[in-house]
């Protein structure tokens, strides 16, 4: 390999070398010394676990410690809420700026590339959870800035924190508080179903099903002795009859035909009979017996008064004891038709109702266990109402899981990016390979002859002597200006070209960061 004669050529296009050299180190320079300082501001929290025991009380709000993070942080990273704290805190105001003003998406875009959230632990090691710790950081043109907007997510984070759980606390309480005030109304509601239907029904009722089988049993035998009474009288009546046909009289009123004063008159006389025949008469219970028989008496006496009044024709004329007789078989006759009727009639109302009771006992039954199952939600429901106020309570005095402050943001003494010393050196490296580059590839595109080995390789000759091309003054001087016109137009020209690009079209300053982040050097 020769190497003196690519030395030769590396000198002879040196000048290039050197003037994408110059622009390398240049760009480097100036980014390193242009690009804005960036501050980063952390500050730390740390999510406590509830300060009462399950066992004694139990907080309503069941959210895991890391999706309540995840909540909060897409709850503070809104559009709304991160322009208000924009324009609040004057983020996009004063030095460090972009000159040209953002539109309220680039802000949010901005927003959220700047702000950092980073969560820590929450896992199971070894049966026992690790505490979950929670890094808040945002990167700011000013340490100040950096702080402040850290310190202000920060209480976005607690105040989002406090609200989530509290609005969850109360929703839960209300929920259980309309669920016990519409129970109660359908406790009420089926409460007076049941009564409303007891009375409409109340006399085909199951539990009065025995008592009204045992009244029908009654009924009925004392249907069957009414029956058999109605026939005794008409035999009675009957033999009367036939008696008063033969003979023309009805014999002696029989001890049936009295009423039953007369024969507790009767009684009493032979009671006050046997008495004075062994006690005087100023004996207590023979002066008792004797004021019995005196009011019976006067009792008599009237009822047989006023049978003689009433035993009359419509023609005036007395009855004979004969008529009498009839007249009173056919009233006894008359009364017991009426009874049978009567009892005929119940007899019908408790078969009917005895028929019905099954289907109200049916109904009833689903009424009843009705308002049983809604006892039982009342009851379950009235049970967790009163959980749900004492997480509601908890919650409400900061008792349970909370997110604390352990370490407030501070502003950094120092910026955190972008590293100039290395973006320095990578222009340099630039450079460096830019230039070794473009030589090597101006050597792979020229296919001149300049050597007496290209001739015998590309000619297959080999030459007696060669002459080198010998270049005039002049030519030399039209070459430099050339180069020198070329490395100004790359050295002002292209820096001009971004400034008025960034000035006045679109600022550049985006596309620099992103490329400094995907190259690790922001």
């Amino acid at each position: 390999m020769d190497f003196k004669f690519y030395l030769l050529v590396f000198w002879r296009r040196f000048p290039y070398f050197f003037i994408l050299l110059c622009l390398g180190i240049g760009a480097g320079v100036a980014a390193a010394l242009l690009l804005p300082p960036v501050y980063v501001a952390e500050a730390r929290l740390v999510v406590e676990s509830e300060q009462i025991p399950d066992k004694l009380a139990e907080s309503t709000v069941q959210t895991d410690a890391s999706e309540q993070l995840q909540i909060i942080e897409q709850r503070i990273m809104t559009r709304d809420k991160l322009l208000e704290m924009a324009n609040r805190l004057g983020i996009y105001r004063g030095a460090g700026t972009p000159a040209n003003p953002m539109t309220p998406d680039e802000k949010v875009r901005d927003l959220r590339d700047r702000v950092q959230i980073r969560t820590f632990g929450g896992s199971v090691q070894r049966g026992q959870s690790t505490a979950t710790v929670v890094i808040v950081g945002f990167e700011a043109p000013t340490a100040k800035m950096a702080a402040a907007v850290t310190n202000e997510i920060v209480t976005l984070m607690l105040q989002e924190n406090v609200e989530m759980r509290t609005t969850v606390s109360g929703q839960t309480l209300d929920f259980f508080t309309q669920e016990v005030a519409r129970l109660e109304q359908s406790l009420a509601q089926t409460s007076g179903q049941i009564l409303k239907f007891q009375e409409a029904n109340e006399d085909a009722l199951p539990d009065s099903l025995s008592f009204r089988r045992n009244e029908q049993t009654a009924e009925q035998e004392r249907l069957l002795e009414l029956e058999r009474e109605e026939n005794q009288l008409r035999d009675r009546r009957n033999r009367m009859v036939a008696l008063y046909e033969r003979t023309g009289d009805i014999g002696r009123v029989e001890e049936d035909a009295r009423t039953a004063e007369e024969l507790q008159l009767q009684e009493l006389k032979d009671r006050l009979a046997t008495s004075v025949a062994v006690l005087s008469l100023d004996n207590p219970r023979v002066v008792v017996l004797r004021a019995q028989i005196a009011a019976l008496e006067e009792v008599v006496a009237e009822q047989q008064a006023a049978l003689a009044m009433s035993a009359v024709n419509e023609d005036g004329t007395q009855l004979t004891p004969y008529e009498l007789q009839l007249a009173d078989i056919d009233g006894q006759l008359e009364f017991i038709a009426e009874q049978k009727q009567q009892i005929n009639s119940k007899l019908e109302a408790l078969k009917a109702s005895i028929a019905a009771t099954p289907g109200n006992a049916l109904t009833l039954d689903t009424l009843t266990r009705n308002l049983q199952n809604l006892r039982l939600q009342y009851d379950q429901a009235v049970a967790n109402r009163a959980r749900a106020e004492t997480g509601d309570m908890i919650e409400a005095l900061s008792k349970g899981q909370r997110i604390t402050v352990i370490e407030q943001a501070i502003a950094p003494s120092k910026p955190q990016s972008p590293n100039r010393k290395k973006i320095a050196a990578m222009g340099v490296a630039a450079g460096l390979g830019l230039g070794f580059g473009f030589i090597a590839l101006l050597e792979l595109l020229n296919t001149a002859v300049r050597r007496p080995t290209d001739l015998v390789n590309g000619l297959d000759i080999t030459p007696i002597v060669t002459l080198p091309y010998m270049r005039t003054r002049g030519q030399i001087w039209r070459r430099w200006l050339i180069i020198l016109t070329s490395a100004l137009v790359v050295l002002v020209g292209i820096p001009a070209g971004l400034w008025y690009i960034d000035a006045n079209i679109r600022s550049l300053q985006p596309i620099l960061d992103a490329l400094l982040a995907r190259t690790g050097l922001g």
